[in-house]
């Protein structure tokens, strides 16, 4: 095989000796031979930080397994992530999505300084998984993702359990439905092992998004942490990036605008996370793709929801998997015509080759129960709401179902920050008709924009998930479900409307209408903003500031890297 190692592959290049470099790669363990083979470099976010990414550096021991056996040279490497888990509900979650950028930062860093020839990312946690694809279309080297995989259910008193349980139990302690000891055998059994969170929340979503854009192979978005199948899959991607540099196929020749359109329409139809709509727009950006807020609601127009996942449904995505994962739902979204089948892929071939032979799932309802039929769906366009009003004039999303009502009228209660607004539900200050409004949350003022779990959990956990509701300019988990807005735009602290509400001030949610409205003239509107101060900066030094200074609106992906 011909090496295309721009800095490697000869001793000259450019007038230039190279002799130092070659003496550098021999300490690493290159041989001769090696220097004539294209160099892969493989990036595992492996860390015992979480156990989404614990087992990882197994995984990134099989993609360079992979990437030897095909005919290159592959050079492994680290980058970070963070729990979001762990660091849910206190001030360390300011740093959650600040990492994406720390990650796509670091490994274009790594592989453009190296002039590697090729990429394979592994992801298992929320923002490292974007964060590798938005590193990938900046590169624009051949490349692929790999998922790290789903995490097994935990399980208490024959039901399934997750992350979320645990949130959610604590809610339900505080309203006194369980025991102290209750909530500890919960805590104790809900995370069994390796894997990313078992709902379809963010990093199943956005490992399904990753796959119906062509960016990871057939299958991986839907294998267990811990498999024989999640190591092939591995080792196969190694393979897969040597034959992608053969071919000359690069990332934005495979993420493309009608790619994009294709992972949209996999996010609605899977009941996907509010977070996808926040990591598609950053990674459309690094694609240098045009994709904005209203393309979620034209495709929402004519996709329904389909699969019966939670957190807003029954099952975990190890059930997803048992009964097929994927693929399947793939060829039928794309038999509906709902899909573009002539996308090309990371396999070299096209979306529509990929999924040709996959077998369809079991009949419903008597064979499984998860994905429905399109004459019967959950809901029978777009759980992703793009809200617009007075009170978001550049857009807000919410995830609404159904299974919340359509609508939700009540007075503000507001909060100044995620912390506060737990104790006033914990506490018994939200009562059943409050819009509770959390502000100061977004990308500049948080600054990081929070994901309001630990609300959302204990709303639910107390039993008010049809009589309250919440609006943010933070984020959500994509464990969160109730009727619930976040990513309103502009955020408070840089003057948005979110900024200037007073408590009973009355609030309209419209997932008809798409409207997200305030009760108010636009003569008290403008009063209110003649008053309002910029609040001072909560940090001045460091990487939080730095992503204050630099984070685009919500709107845009809260990238950093738009000027």
């Amino acid at each position: 095989m011909n090496s295309c190692n721009r800095n490697f592959s000869s001793i000259v290049v450019d007038g230039n000796d190279r002799a130092p470099n070659r003496s550098m790669l021999r300490a690493v363990g290159f041989e001769d031979e090696d220097f004539e083979k294209p160099q892969v470099a493989v990036c595992s976010a492996w860390s015992m930080v979480t156990p989404c990414n614990s087992h990882l550096d197994e995984l990134g021991k099989a993609s360079v397994e992979g990437v030897d056996q095909a005919g290159g040279k592959a050079v492994p490497f680290g980058t970070i992530t963070v729990s979001d888990g762990i660091s849910m509900g206190t001030p360390g979650m300011r740093y959650s999505l600040v990492s994406r950028e720390v990650i796509a930062d670091s490994i274009e860093t790594v592989v453009g300084a190296e002039g590697m020839d090729g990429l394979v990312a592994i992801g298992g946690c929320d923002k490292n998984m974007p964060a590798c694809v938005m590193a990938l279309a900046r590169l624009n080297r051949p490349g692929i993702f790999v998922y790290g995989g789903t995490i097994l259910p935990g399980l208490h008193k024959e039901k399934n359990l997750d992350i979320v349980s645990v949130f959610e139990a604590v809610g339900s302690h505080a309203g006194g439905v369980i025991d102290k000891e209750e909530l500890t055998a919960i805590e104790k059994k809900a995370i069994p092992g390796p894997g990313s969170c078992g709902g379809m929340y963010t990093a199943n979503t956005m490992s399904s998004a990753i796959e119906a854009l062509g960016m990871s192979l057939p299958d991986s978005s839907a294998q267990l942490a811990i498999s024989d199948e999640k190591k092939l899959d591995a080792k196969d991607a190694g393979a897969a990036v040597v034959n992608l540099i053969e071919l000359d196929i690069k990332p934005r020749d495979i993420m493309t605008r009608e790619a994009f359109e294709n992972a949209i329409t996999v996010v609605i139809t899977l009941g996907g996370s509010t977070n996808a709509v926040l990591h598609l727009l950053a990674m459309a950006h690094s694609a240098d793709v045009k994709l904005d807020l209203d393309d979620f609601t034209e495709i929402g127009k004519r996709v329904p929801v389909l699969c019966d996942l939670k957190p807003s449904g029954k099952y975990n995505m190890s059930h997803f998997v048992r009964i097929g994962g994927l693929r399947p739902l793939l060829k039928t979204l794309l038999e509906e015509g709902l899909l573009h089948g002539d996308c090309i892929t990371v396999t070299g071939k096209t979306l529509a080759e990929n999924v040709k032979d996959a077998t369809p799932y079991a009949p419903y309802p008597s064979g499984q129960d998860l994905v429905r039929p399109f004459n019967d769906p959950i809901k029978k366009d777009s759980h992703l709401r793009i809200l617009y009003g007075n009170l978001a004039p550049d857009g807000a999303v919410a995830k609404i179902t159904g299974k919340e009502g359509l609508k939700f009228t009540g007075k503000a209660i507001i909060f100044e920050s995620e912390e506060a607004s737990l104790r006033g539900i914990l506490e018994g200050e939200v009562k059943a008709g409050h819009v509770i409004v959390i502000r100061n949350e977004g990308p500049v003022g948080g600054p990081g924009m929070r994901e309001m779990l630990s609300p959302t959990s204990a709303i639910m956990g107390k039993g008010l998930g049809k009589e309250v509701a919440l609006i943010t300019d933070g984020r959500f988990s994509g464990g969160s479900h109730g009727f619930v807005v976040g990513h309103v735009t502009p955020e408070a602290a840089i003057g948005g409307p979110l900024g200037l509400l007073q408590n009973d001030d009355i609030i309209t949610i419209d997932a008809e209408n798409n409207e997200l409205s305030l009760d108010l003239s636009e003569e008290e509107m403008r009063v209110r903003k003649s008053n309002w101060k910029i609040p001072e900066p909560k940090e001045n030094r460091g990487v939080l500031a730095k992503y204050a200074k630099l984070v685009s609106s919500a709107s845009q992906g809260a990238i950093t890297d738009q000027f």
